[in-house]
């Protein structure tokens, strides 16, 4: 199987003199995680996240797509074998990734998501599906707490490359907090323009946090999770245990992994 026969090739790009804010809004309104950026050509310049955006202080700021986007890890080709560029995913950590015409034409014409790969699989039902997330899940957990301050959290996740953590209180699992939820709640960092829009004071993880939370059992199976992710567009689901204590956690890579 190649990326051309599963790749996204609708995905919405950006050109690279257009307005950050654009880039800001259309991650918010469509639920989106990245943003290709291209040039006049439609040749593929790089990428924009939602932490790229979250420096944006303004709703008018005249910073431009190019002066924020981020250079692509990995950039795959239509005709690349689907396996190799999913496990150059799953090695440098990265959920999506640009798609262009071949090594030779730098051409956008698309983007590959873990979600289309574990659609892929879902549809032919194989026995792997079947796992408990006990066999799967990730138990070395990083948390916080409904009390920790956002900015702190924020600079936590830049740090170790988190896009969503559990919230968790007496040991009990509480909500969860992802980079979209920062965004959506007009949380502001500033890195390129004056310290404005800030909160006055310092905001509290509780008041940006999604409740309740949409969780699963150990013995659940890695097919419920994966249907799960799909149908809310969630990337990751906390696991507890009939107490309702946060014994793991599974994302997208963990059930590509096992697919793999």
């Amino acid at each position: 199987m190649l990326v051309q026969d599963i790749m996204d090739r609708n995905y919405p790009f950006l050109y690279s003199d257009e307005l950050a804010t654009k880039a800001r809004a259309t991650l918010r309104s469509r639920g989106l995680r990245v943003l290709p950026v291209v040039d006049e050509h439609k040749h593929l310049l790089g990428v924009i996240s939602r932490g790229n955006v979250m420096v944006i202080t303004s709703s008018i700021s005249p910073i431009r797509v190019r002066g924020i986007m981020s250079v692509p890890k990995f950039v795959a080709t239509m005709e690349m074998d689907l396996s190799h560029a999913v496990r150059e995913m799953i090695r440098l950590d990265e959920w999506y990734i640009p798609v262009v015409r071949s090594s030779q034409d730098n051409t956008y014409t698309g983007l590959l998501g873990l979600e289309d790969v574990i659609s892929t699989f879902l549809e032919r039902n194989i026995a792997k599906l079947s796992k408990p997330l006990s066999d799967v899940m990730s138990t070395r957990l990083v948390t916080c707490s409904p009390d920790d301050e956002v900015d702190n959290i924020w600079r936590l996740m830049q740090e170790r490359a988190f896009a969503g953590l559990p919230v968790v209180k007496r040991e009990k699992l509480v909500g969860m907090v992802t980079q979209k939820d920062l965004l959506d709640s007009g949380v502001i960092f500033p890195a390129f323009e004056a310290k404005k829009g800030r909160f006055k004071a310092p905001s509290k993880i509780s008041s940006v946090m999604k409740t309740p939370v949409i969780s699963m059992k150990t013995t659940s199976t890695v097919k419920e999770a994966a249907e799960l992710m799909l149908e809310k567009n969630i990337g990751r689901v906390p696991v507890v245990n009939e107490k309702g204590k946060l014994v793991g956690l599974v994302d997208r890579e963990d059930i590509v992994k096992v697919l793999l």
